[in-house]
């Protein structure tokens, strides 16, 4: 039988704080489980924050911070939560065989060259050798490097020790669901025990809100959840988050004798054309080859919508769906708390299934839209959902440890 792919560390921060139990202890609990965002510095765009953080806990060389930008910080910290919390941080054997499968995106820009650039240029009688001049005369080469969506790995080896082999995934949120489903697929097969899994992004941006304005895609106004954003045409509200897993062959785990969160029970993924009905039904299908029975009970699923239309209509469809064949969801969309995180997206949602398995109970509504129903139920296994707000439909199951 193939090797079961368990869940043993888990490295959470975001705008609600940092480590699983934190983050247990506010969206687990109806009181405590509210958004934290800024509608200020970006008007008309809210962002939901990264929490206060000392990075020198998880970096304590100040020169090796000063040479990532914020993202990588983000995500450096956030794995070294997940290899504390797996009882890996300062066993050299153990993490010399640690493999990393990270989800990003590229860097950050220099807007200050960016902004000289654009005022130099309008006006300039040769635009083209003026823009090689000011690239030439203003990027830096660390710049250049720190922009290497690599990096996030190259870090984490450095500052952690991690250094197994490395793999790297791009494509927003369908790199994470890849990045995960590369680390099941080689422990099922035993080619590795121990795998590193993450990803990290910096939403307060300027650059990046631009890029995702430019698409449409961003959602301007008075903060909505993810379900009540559709009568303003829907849109994204990022947030700042780092999240990794420690995703372990479930006999490494009990060799070190280490309790698992949760059993990774399957990964699937697509890409449809997105004409009407595509969406829905490709994640229809996704779902049939998970081999989940529909007992009628409720099945806790933890949506990665985006809030952006029209695919998170065809998600609602999907779900919906998901009714008509017997598996009545208990829904969730934990965007609406933490913001949307692109890569790392549905790395969270992951936590997040793995963190509700483990402690037995559901999360309460995330918000008052009406589509969220209440309900705790003890989940026999926790769906997770990840529909790019571009391209690509996911799903992942998460299941208790037998």
């Amino acid at each position: 039988m193939a090797e079961q792919a368990w869940i043993t560390g888990i490295g959470l921060v975001s705008s609600l704080g940092q480590g699983a139990a934190e983050h247990w202890r506010k969206l687990g609990n109806k009181a405590q489980c509210r958004p934290v965002t800024d509608e200020l510095r970006f008007p008309p765009y809210c962002v939901h924050p990264l929490a206060p953080l000392d990075f020198a806990k998880q970096i304590p060389r100040t020169s090796d911070q000063r040479q990532m930008e914020r993202w990588q910080r983000i995500g450096v910290y956030a794995a070294g939560l997940a290899l504390e919390d797996a009882n890996l941080a300062g066993n050299a054997e153990l993490l010399d065989k640690t493999n990393l499968c990270i989800a990003a995106g590229n860097g950050e820009r220099d807007l200050v060259l960016d902004a000289r650039v654009l005022e130099v240029i309008d006006s300039a009688p040769s635009p083209g050798a003026t823009l090689n001049r000011e690239l030439m005369t203003g990027l830096r080469p660390t710049l250049y490097l720190g922009q290497l969506s690599n990096l996030l790995a190259g870090n984490i080896s450095i500052i952690h020790g991690a250094t197994g082999s490395s793999r790297t995934f791009k494509g927003e949120e369908m790199a994470g669901v890849a990045a995960i489903a590369d680390a099941v697929d080689r422990i099922e097969a035993g080619q590795g025990d121990l795998f590193l899994v993450g990803g990290a992004l910096n939403a307060e941006r300027e650059d990046l809100l631009l890029n995702c304005e430019l698409a449409t895609r961003l959602y301007a106004g008075p903060f909505r959840s993810v379900w009540e954003r559709s009568a303003q045409d829907g849109g994204l509200v990022l947030g700042s988050l780092g999240a990794f897993l420690v995703i372990e062959a479930a006999s490494h785990a009990r060799a070190r004798e280490v309790e698992p969160y949760a059993r990774v029970a399957g990964i699937r993924s697509d890409r449809s054309r997105r004409d009407d009905g595509q969406a829905a039904s490709t994640a229809a299908r996704l779902l049939a080859s998970l081999g989940i029975a529909p007992t009628g009970g409720k099945l806790g699923v933890l949506s990665g919508a985006s809030g952006a239309e029209p695919i998170t209509a065809a998600e609602i469809e999907f779900l919906d769906g998901m009714k008509k064949a017997g598996f009545y969801p208990l829904l969730r969309a934990w965007g609406s708390v933490l913001g949307h995180s692109l890569e790392a997206h549905f790395i969270a949602g992951m936590a997040l299934a793995a963190m509700s398995v483990c402690e037995g109970t559901f999360y309460p509504p995330f918000d008052q839209s009406g589509r969220e129903l209440a309900g705790q139920a003890r989940p026999d296994g926790v769906l997770v959902t990840a529909f790019g707000h571009w391209r690509g439909e996911g799903l992942g199951l998460v299941v208790p440890v037998q």
